[in-house]
């Protein structure tokens, strides 16, 4: 059996949530989740500006991000590779939608051990299968990490094949957002591409690294471009870099601007073994 995660509620060990809370209620917040090496979070900053950023959209008053440190930390200690979870929500409130004139965030703080990938997977990549589900439209909720994630839950659903390690998913009119659990790249015409996700999907701490790294071209994406890359690959703030060895029977081979941002990722102080 795993170990239980670590976790503090507003600042409290094991502390208990309300059935009342309105993430429970309504999935009324957000989320990141963060990987911590050796007590270092080199993503960090990153996570607190799309923090700040889902927050105002939300109209979510901003967590102290000292505060989040401090108990990130705490909750961390002694775990050389570790995943935290910060989780906001608006708290208490009266049943319906109505939000709260005034409302009081409930702070969730949990570390858990960090997933293990092996060597192969960096070095040959990883296979994908095309997921039924399609995302929907939300512009208001594009691109942050609220707390409603059903649609990822349904589309992971959909295999149990241990070989496939994701799902790639589109959204209603067939566009290429992501996969279920990471922001996606390809080199197509020598050109480096990631989808736009201003109708739907998660704007990835990770894919902001890469887009701060590399010029790349944002826009929507085909399907069929996409399976004709030269090569293409998942980013992830806890796995990192991962090429696409195989989709829909097309087989890949990890490229050259696929190892040069791997190098980039090692080089920020994330793990990832090639051998």
């Amino acid at each position: 059996m795993p170990a239980p995660p670590r976790l503090l509620v507003d600042g409290v060990a094991d502390a208990a949530l309300s059935p009342l809370d309105r993430g429970l209620a309504y999935g009324d917040g957000l989320f990141e989740t963060i990987r911590f090496v050796d007590g270092r979070a080199p993503l960090w900053p990153r996570h607190m500006q799309r923090l700040r950023e889902s927050c105002t959209r939300l109209r979510l008053p901003a967590p102290d991000e000292t505060l989040l440190a401090r108990e990130a930390a705490v909750v961390s200690d002694g775990m050389a590779d570790a995943v935290v979870r910060i989780t906001l929500t608006r708290g208490l409130g009266e049943r319906g939608y109505a939000m709260p004139a005034a409302p009081q965030p409930t702070r969730i703080v949990a570390a858990f051990p960090a997933p293990v990938l092996m060597p192969e997977s960096y070095r040959d990549g990883v296979h994908l299968r095309l997921c039924e589900l399609r995302l929907a439209e939300q512009p208001l909720l594009a691109g942050i990490k609220h707390l409603n994630r059903l649609e990822q839950v349904l589309a992971r659903a959909e295999w149990d094949d241990p070989s496939i390690a994701d799902g790639l998913l589109l959204d209603g009119a067939g566009r290429v957002i992501s996969s279920t659990m990471a922001n996606l790249f390809a080199v197509i015409g020598g050109v480096l591409v990631t989808p736009s996700l201003d109708r739907c999907g998660v704007a990835g701490v990770a894919r902001a690294e890469v887009l701060a790294a590399r010029e790349v071209q944002v826009r929507e994406l085909a399907l069929d471009e996409l399976l004709h890359a030269s090569e293409w690959f998942l980013s992830s703030s806890v796995r990192g870099i991962v090429p696409v060895r195989s989709m829909a029977g097309t087989v890949y081979v990890p490229g050259p601007v696929t190892r040069v941002l791997q190098a980039h990722w090692r080089g920020l102080g994330f793990p990832m073994e090639l051998s």
